[in-house]
């Protein structure tokens, strides 16, 4: 588990998931700088003939990249700054296990279009769902991510929109999603997005837009009162800690997958 970035859920679930299947995980810290210390391809090279997959969680997404193509083990991308895929692993699998399906659901993502929502474009296309975002204008997602979900919904029957009113994006969605308003690595740009996702936070009276039925989802960490607040993020309608939970499930598939064959 290489991981250059703070973690409570990716590290705690796959270090317990690892063992919970008979394994054993090691945790590396952001003390192993690769490109600094030792290159990528070095650092994959030394792994490579210790451990059976490496979990990298790292800030750039070519080092997962580079990793992934020099290394003769399985990477498990953790987490980049472009995309989140074990996070949306878990959050199509909290919408299957609630709603019995996922051909048809509506998924409303207010906010950044960050990696998070990449992944979550990128699979739920591909899986038959409509997926919205509404985020501030300068703030939308990668282009060429937002044409790689669209070609991947031409054949996988799901669909994008974009919308820079929430409360056009919420209207009938079976599920609200938001994420922290500044990622990791974009500190210094805390107090100007603050003032520019100020009208993006989901709160009572924005579930009212949305529907009776709503659920609400948060990747975490939240920041409370921020892009979501307290009463909605505890109330009835939230599946939040499922989501949470099924991080551990959905890893443990992911490396029973890749590890055992």
């Amino acid at each position: 588990m290489l991981f250059q970035k703070p973690s409570l859920r990716t590290r705690v679930t796959f270090e317990a998931g690892m063992n919970q299947l008979g394994g054993h995980a090691v945790y590396l810290t952001e003390d192993v700088v690769m490109g600094a210390r030792e290159s990528v391809r070095d650092v994959a090279r030394n792994l490579e003939r210790f451990v059976d997959a490496i979990v990298a969680r790292t800030g750039p997404h070519a080092v997962v990249a580079e990793l992934a193509a020099q290394s003769s083990v399985p990477v498990i991308n953790g987490l980049t700054l472009r995309e989140h895929p074990c996070q949306a692993l878990a959050d199509v699998f909290t919408l299957r296990e609630r709603f019995g399906r996922l051909e048809g659901l509506i998924l409303a993502f207010v906010g950044d279009g960050n990696n998070v929502y990449h992944s979550l474009a990128l699979l739920g296309a591909g899986l038959g769902l409509e997926v919205r975002l509404a985020h501030p204008p300068g703030y939308g997602p990668n282009a060429a991510i937002v044409e790689r979900a669209r070609e991947i919904a031409a054949t996988g029957g799901g669909r994008l929109d974009f919308t820079t009113a929430p409360a056009d994006a919420v209207r009938g969605a079976d599920v609200v999603y938001t994420d922290a308003w500044t990622s990791m690595g974009q500190e210094a740009e805390t107090e100007e997005r603050r003032d520019a996702f100020a009208q993006y936070r989901i709160d009572a009276a924005l579930l009212d837009v949305a529907g009776p039925d709503t659920l609400v989802m948060h990747c975490l960490p939240a920041h409370r009162g921020e892009e979501i607040t307290s009463d909605v993020m505890d109330g009835p309608r939230s599946i939040i800690w499922d989501q949470s939970e099924n991080r551990l499930h959905v890893q443990k598939a992911l490396l029973a997958e890749v590890i055992g064959g």
